[in-house]
């Protein structure tokens, strides 16, 4: 570098340059060259080096190192090549402005720093396309694990920036950190409750990215969309986003619909109220609720929308002062929200008409006049 440096100025001194001029003109001229050696540098790296790595991942069998070495982090890494450059050459370029080397220096470090933690960001982000279908509860768990180191990487470049800036060794500044900790406690409570929040809901197999879950006091009724540690996203049937902390789910209560999706079918039970006054015994000596029951019942078993092997049923339920109660209960085939309740619709429908045939008066009030 000194050889170079020396070239350049008797390179301006030939052209016939002298005095404080020649010291101008050589650093104007050390600059450009940095610059283009830096530039350089980062060129190969995106258009030689990025390449030739995502050859030699594409050929291997297995998925991680397509995934961890994907584009977008060697392209962020790739960015931090030319400032390493500059950094390296500044001592060399600046040798006669210390007060601009050491300014210039400082700056650097900072781009160095927080370009670093960009990329070590999109590496962690990238372990998102690791994930196949519902995300499982090591998965659940990782993902949270990489979400508090985020927050522990984004501080610890915040305290190094801070260091650089001042001119500080960064590790003074963390020895100091120790009378602040219940203030970095007070500061971050939300991320540890969320991150705790989240391991209960992982380790006990309750949430699951694509679940269907409703939380009738926070107006839930959707899929889940996104869980990281400060929330949990859903998206509504009506394609309304709403988002609550995972702590809500797991100081209340919410309902979990996978376990209806995962099994054949979807449980139905509607309650029916007759007239006491409209039950009498037919001339074969059998009661006409009595009919209209067993015909229920079997009507439901040969219905191609009810699944007959979980034993559609048709029973006394307690009666009331609204009459003779009947409850229904049968397993529907359909789950989707409006295919399950107009399928309900038809078989309630055809119970309504039908008791009249049976002689049954269905139960109602009539309003005063």
């Amino acid at each position: 570098m000194e050889r170079i440096q020396i070239l350049v100025e008797r390179l301006v001194e030939a052209c016939g340059i002298t005095g404080q001029t020649v010291s101008v003109i050589t650093h104007v001229v050390l600059v450009i060259i940095a610059f283009l050696l830096a530039a350089a540098a980062g060129w190969i790296c995106k258009k030689l080096l990025v390449p030739a790595v995502l050859k030699v991942t594409s050929k291997t069998d297995a998925k991680w190192d397509d995934v961890v070495l994907n584009e977008k982090v060697l392209l962020s890494a790739c960015s931090i090549v030319p400032a390493v450059v500059i950094w390296q050459l500044l001592p060399w370029t600046f040798f006669d402005f210390p007060s601009v080397r050491e300014v210039l220096a400082r700056l650097t470090a900072i781009y160095i720093t927080v370009m670093s933690v960009r990329t070590a960001f999109v590496f962690i982000d990238s372990f998102k396309l690791l994930e196949n279908g519902p995300r499982t509860a090591r998965q659940q768990y990782l993902y949270s694990v990489c979400g508090v180191l985020k927050i522990i990487m984004a501080f610890i470049a915040v305290i190094v920036v801070f260091a650089i800036i001042v001119n500080k060794d960064p590790s003074t500044l963390f020895a100091g950190l120790g009378a602040a900790s219940a203030i970095l406690m007070l500061a971050f409570q939300d991320t540890i409750k969320g991150l705790v929040a989240g391991i209960r809901l992982t380790n006990n197999d309750m949430l699951h990215i694509g679940d269907w879950i409703t939380v009738p006091s926070a107006g839930i009724n959707g899929r889940v969309e996104d869980i990281n540690l400060t929330t949990v996203k859903v998206r509504n049937f009506d394609n309304t986003i709403v988002t609550v902390t995972p702590q809500t789910l797991v100081d209340g209560s919410f309902q979990n619909w996978l376990g209806m999706e995962q099994n054949e079918g979807r449980k139905q039970s509607r309650k029916m109220y007759f007239d006491f006054r409209s039950i009498r015994l037919d001339d074969d000596g059998i009661a006409n609720i009595t009919k209209f029951r067993q015909h229920i019942e079997q009507w439901l078993k040969d219905n191609p929308k009810v699944i007959a092997d979980k034993n559609p049923l048709v029973r006394h339920a307690e009666a009331s002062q609204g009459g003779c109660c009947i409850e229904f209960t049968f397993w529907l085939y359909s789950q989707a929200w409006a295919d399950f309740e107009h399928d309900t619709a038809d078989i309630m429908e055809y119970i309504y008409a039908s008791s009249a045939d049976f002689g049954l008066t269905i139960y109602q009030q009539f309003p005063e006049q």
